[in-house]
Order: C-alpha cells, then sequence, then structure tokens
C-alpha cells in the first residue's frame, strides 16, 4: 500500500493548517489558557503529522525510483508525481496499464496493489511473498526499503 499525496489532499492539508493557526491565534488573542493549550497542541500534532506524511512521500519515491532504475525501466522520475508513481509501478511490475483503473475500485485496489508489489519483488528477483507483506502495517514502509537497497 502506498500513500499518495494528491493536490486535494494538498489543498486540503492547507486549508486544515489555515484553519488550525487561525484558531490557536483565536484562543490565544481570548486570554483563556485552556483553549490556548488545547490549540496549540491541536496545531503541534496537524504539523507532527503533516511532516511525517511527507518524509513518508520522500522515502516511498526514493525507494520507488531506486527500484526503477535496478530493473532498467525508464522514466524512473515518475516516482515523485502522484497518480504517475502508480505508472511507474505497473511498468516495473510489467502489468497492463489499464489496471490502473482498479487501484480506483475500493477493496480490489488492495488486491491488485499486492499483485504488483508481488511482481516489482520478481522484477528485483527477491521472492514474491514479499508483495503480501505491504498489508502489514509497519511491514509495508520495510517492503519498498528492502526491494530497493537489498542486493
Amino acid at each position: 500500500m502506498r500513500a499518495c499525496l494528491c493536490r486535494f489532499s494538498g489543498v486540503g492539508s492547507i486549508v486544515g493548517l489555515v484553519t488550525m493557526l487561525m484558531w490557536s491565534g483565536t484562543a490565544v488573542a481570548q486570554q483563556d489558557s485552556d483553549h490556548a493549550v488545547s490549540a496549540l497542541l491541536a496545531g503541534t500534532l496537524f504539523i507532527f503529522i503533516l511532516g511525517m506524511g511527507l518524509v513518508c512521500y520522500v522515502y516511498m519515491a526514493l525507494a520507488l525510483q531506486t527500484i526503477a532504475k535496478k530493473t532498467g525501466t525508464p522514466d524512473g522520475w515518475l516516482s515523485w508525481i502522484p497518480i504517475a508513481n502508480i505508472i511507474l509501478m505497473l511498468n516495473i511490475a510489467k502489468k497492463p496499464l489499464w489496471w490502473i483503473l482498479l487501484f480506483l475500485v475500493p477493496l480490489a485496489n488492495i488486491v491488485i496493489a499486492i499483485i504488483v508489489w508481488m511482481g516489482i519483488a520478481e522484477a528485483r528477483q527477491k521472492p514474491n511473498w514479499w508483495g503480501i507483506l505491504t498489508i502489514v502495517p509497519i511491514a509495508n514502509l520495510i517492503v519498498p526499503g528492502y526491494l530497493a537497497w537489498a542486493d
């Protein structure tokens, strides 16, 4: 599974950040310490989650770009573009491009993502069961790194 940041979630994040900052400014201006502390904690949590999301996105893009380079797949820079990275994954796994439509179907996208990551593991000459590990919460962060940087 791969968390994708698209322009809509980016806009939503910016709107959320602005709203949170406006609330914290209002709470501080009211001199109500309970609201100010709550708003400050909520804003801090929001910034932390946003930062962690950005770190995960950069990590996944670097891993996918490295996998593309090691498998000889052209256009590895597509890993940095939100929808295009799915096309790159399909090219690495040697799956048809129309499968991108299956990534849009709820629940089917989970199965398709597992199949695609299994294909990516096979393209890197690793056991294909590494693709199944993408449904395990912490392992889904380890699998792309292993497939990218393990020899």
